[in-house]
């Protein structure tokens, strides 16, 4: 089938335009307005002007277009080609079609720039990475273009599902800016995107202004606790439903409670060098294995079968200390990736190392083989452990570590999210469900904690429960009641910003298919914003409404105006954040600093 398919699209390229005519074929192109509008006289040649164009079915081409004017009228129009304007905008080398293929390419299916090149060769489009970057830039352009010239029709579409609601949320990395985002919940629409420097109200403001005056009033808001968002939301939509997400709010809640014991626990741990130690063992350990494959399979059979394989019991006490070691490292890494405060990973590695200590205590001294040099690995550990086991310090830890974990996971349960036993991961929370039940599971929760004997003695819980009453009204959303043309509709405003979240995760993992780099921060510093609204694509409603009657994007691209685009494209790369190559060239020079204040001394 694959063979099929590859001989399909050889035989395809080399019917084609760009395969029977290698040669730059030239091609004449001219208005189809014959007569004046006005006065109805034939028009005349204005002037002919030749420039190539690059489109994927035919290739490289020379255009040859006859431009035609009125001779009779003032300020006559000047007529050009329809066809070749469908083809590529006026002035442009690279048609529609080719923009279209690179920004699909580049967003939708993470080929790299290099991979694009490819590609496009075998249509006979030459073209370097530098202008698949540019182009990749023009596409989101000619995209947010449409988008906002679709608002009004978006926003009827939305209405005519009951409305829309609001998500918001921003991502960063390093020092870089933050790529704030808006998601429709009700439609899965990116209502638009902006770069602020900071997470300040002064800075979302006007984008939260630029949503309201494109799409109207939300039904309801969700997002996370940050400060300058809420403070916005209450300033743009001050009459609307605010929520918070109920995953922010646990994990901010549980940081207040666990945050500080946890990092203190956490430094402990590494004055103990104990994850270093165990690796260390564990190499030495593992090199003697190398040596001796077959002790791994006796070992497996002997621990599956719950007896010892009498053939290998000299090996048996290495392979439980590597084994073992393995295992207590394994804690680090079988946390259900919803991470802090949800999963715990230095409580579970000091618990099981603990065990281990124990463990190692009792069966040390027994000689399989009546030989003690057996034991030796089981000795080595058991000494690099005792320093663990024998911390005091380190138990009273743990132990108040473990009476704020069981409080923070019966909050845990009662709300119904990132439970302990759930598979959801970071998508926990996304699934439709009643929150009269998780409202009074949480007020039950509120009630025993405050009955506690220790309840005032203990500042984390009035701390935790003020964090509770704080944000109570914001937690439990009723159901909205809207009218529609198909009657009334109930709709949940969903209690998590997961939408959000999915968004940003699956950019960033784009990002590094295409980058091959696993920090994001250069990429977000020279993206375009709007690149975000590149995801509406993969929404057959969403583009429907986008095409306005066209049937492909191409041709939907065509009818924006090109001044517009440039004028836009021009704002956007000013709006970058790039760092002169120069300057990062000697900022990169150890004596640069040195250098600098070398020269206000001379000038002094």
């Amino acid at each position: 089938m694959l063979a099929f398919q590859q001989l399909q699209q050889k035989l395809s390229q080399e019917n084609s335009a760009a395969g029977l005519f290698p040669s730059r074929l030239m091609l004449p192109f001219c208005s189809s307005q014959t007569h004046c509008p006005d006065c109805q006289k034939p028009l005349q040649v204005y002037k002919t002007h030749q420039r190539t164009v690059r489109t994927l079915h035919v290739g490289g081409f020379r255009a040859h277009e006859t431009l035609l004017q009125c001779a009779c009228c003032e300020n006559p129009t000047i007529y050009g080609s329809p066809e070749l304007s469908l083809l590529a905008p006026p002035g442009c080398t690279v048609g529609y079609d080719v923009l279209v293929w690179v920004g699909k390419a580049l967003f939708l299916r993470d080929r790299r720039p290099e991979q694009i090149v490819q590609e496009l060769s075998a249509y006979h489009v030459d073209l370097c990475v530098s202008e698949v970057g540019y182009l990749a830039k023009k596409f989101v352009v000619y995209l947010a273009l449409a988008h906002r010239e679709a608002a009004p029709q978006l926003q009827e579409a939305m209405r005519a599902e009951g409305g829309y609601i609001l998500h918001l949320d921003g991502t960063c990395e390093g020092g870089g800016p933050m790529l704030m985002s808006s998601v429709d919940s009700i439609s899965q629409i990116v209502l638009g995107s902006v770069k602020v420097p900071s997470e300040k109200a002064a800075q979302i403001t006007p984008f939260l202004q630029q949503i309201k005056a494109r799409f109207g009033q939300p039904l309801a808001t969700v997002h996370d606790m940050g400060v300058g968002i809420m403070a916005s939301v209450k300033e743009v939509f001050p009459d609307v439903p605010d929520f918070v997400c109920h995953f922010h709010f646990l994990r901010d809640l549980g940081k207040d409670l666990m945050e500080q014991e946890y990092e203190a626990l956490h430094q402990r741990l590494r004055k103990h060098g104990l994850t270093a130690t165990l690796r260390a063992r564990a190499r030495q350990l593992k090199l003697v294995l190398d040596q001796q494959p077959d002790w791994i399979e006796s070992f497996v059979q002997s621990v599956q079968a719950g007896c010892l394989n009498g053939a290998h019991l000299e090996s048996f006490p290495l392979l439980c200390s590597y084994s073992l070691i393995q295992w207590v490292l394994a804690a680090k890494t079988e946390g259900q990736g919803y991470g802090f405060p949800f999963d715990r990973p230095h409580v579970d590695l000091a618990k099981r190392a603990r065990v281990l200590g124990q463990l190692l205590e009792g069966i040390k001294d027994v000689h399989l083989r009546g030989q003690w040099q057996d034991n030796k690995p089981l000795f080595r550990l058991s000494c690099e452990l005792k320093k663990v086991c024998a911390d005091d310090g380190l138990e009273r830890m743990l132990a108040a570590l473990d009476e704020k974990i069981q409080v923070f996971d019966r909050l845990r349960r009662a709300m119904r999210i990132a439970e302990m036993d759930g598979s959801a991961g970071l998508n926990s929370g996304s699934e439709p469900i009643e929150l009269k039940p998780i409202k009074k599971a949480v007020e039950k929760f509120r009630r025993e904690m405050m009955a506690r004997s220790d309840y005032n003695s203990n500042r984390a819980w009035p701390r935790m429960i003020a964090q509770i009453d704080k944000y109570q009204e914001k937690l439990f959303a009723d159901p909205i009641t809207v009218q529609t043309p198909r009657g009334a509709r109930l709709i949940q405003p969903q209690r998590t910003n997961n939408i959000m979240e999915r968004l940003f995760r699956d950019f960033r993992h784009g990002a590094r298919r295409r980058t091959g780099h696993n920090s994001i921060s250069p990429l977000l510093q020279g993206m375009i914003a709007d690149t975000l609204l590149v995801r509406n694509l993969e929404n057959s409603s969403y583009l429907k409404i986008l095409l306005n009657g066209k049937p492909t994007l191409e041709e939907r691209f065509a009818q924006i105006d090109i001044k517009t685009v440039r004028k836009e494209l021009q704002f956007a790369q000013a709006s970058l954040e790039k760092v002169p190559s120069k300057i990062r060239q000697l900022i990169a020079v150890p004596t640069f600093v040195d250098t600098i204040s070398r020269l206000f001394k001379h000038a002094a």
